[in-house]
C-alpha cells in the first residue's frame, strides 16, 4: 500500500515514542492531519520549546525551566530530608501524593550491569556533595521495587552510612517491578508511611 512520504514520516517519529507501536502510531498521524494547522502549528512549538528551554537543575538533578528548580528554590521545604527517586517522572508520581514536604535527588536512572549501568554513569557524586551539608538528617531511597532499583538503593545504603544519617527505603507498598510513575497516590502515601531504615 503507498503511504504518502510526509504521513510515513510521521508514523516513523510516533513509533520512536515508548509504548507507541506502528498501529497507534499511525492513528496519532491521522489525528495530527485532522487537527487545525493553528493547533498543530502549537503543538509543534511545544515540542521545540521543551527541548530547547528545559535543563536539569544544578542541585538535585529535576528537568526545570529555572536553576535551581521550584522545589529547590521553595524554602518551606523541609531541607533535613532528601528523597531520592531514578528519574524526574519518579519525583513528578511524589509531588502528587502532596505528603512529601523534603528536598529530593534524581539519579537519571538505577545500577544495571546488563545494561552497562554502573555508579559511576549516575547522579551520585552530587548526591553525596549535598549529603556533606549538616542539615540533612534523612535520606528516603525510593528507587524503583525491581532488581536494579533495589540493586542501587542497596549500594547507596551502603556508601552513605559514614555520614551518620538516617537511610530509609520506601515501603513496598508499591508492586515489585512495577515502575513509580504508574501507581497511584494512596499506594504512594502508603509508600512513604511505611518506609524503613536499612
Amino acid at each position: 500500500m503507498y503511504v504518502p512520504e510526509p504521513i510515513s514520516k510521521l508514523i516513523e517519529s510516533f513509533v520512536r515514542l515508548p509504548g507507541i507501536g506502528p498501529k497507534s502510531a499511525q492513528r496519532l498521524a491521522m489525528f495530527v492531519l485532522r487537527m487545525e494547522e493553528e493547533d498543530v502549528m502549537d503543538f509543534a512549538k511545544a515540542l521545540v520549546r521543551a527541548k530547547r528551554d528545559l535543563r536539569t537543575c544544578s542541585v538535585c538533578g529535576n528537568i526545570t525551566d529555572q536553576d535551581p528548580c521550584y522545589i529547590c528554590s521553595d524554602s518551606k521545604r523541609d531541607r533535613s530530608t532528601i528523597c531520592v527517586v531514578q528519574d524526574t517522572r519518579d519525583l513528578m508520581a511524589m509531588e502528587r501524593t502532596r505528603e512529601f514536604n523534603g528536598l529530593y535527588h534524581v539519579l537519571h536512572g538505577a545500577i544495571s550491569p546488563i545494561e552497562g549501568i554502573g555508579p559511576e554513569q549516575l547522579k551520585i557524586p552530587d548526591l553525596l556533595r549535598r549529603l556533606g551539608d549538616e542539615t540533612v538528617k534523612e535520606l528516603i531511597l525510593a528507587t524503583n521495587p525491581n532488581i536494579e532499583g533495589e540493586a542501587t538503593a542497596m549500594y547507596l545504603s551502603k556508601l552513605v552510612r559514614s555520614f551518620g544519617l538516617k537511610v530509609t527505603r520506601i515501603a513496598h507498598g508499591l508492586p515489585v517491578g512495577g515502575d513509580l510513575e504508574y501507581a497511584d497516590e494512596v499506594t504512594l502515601t502508603k509508600a512513604l508511611e511505611g518506609r524503613r531504615e536499612l
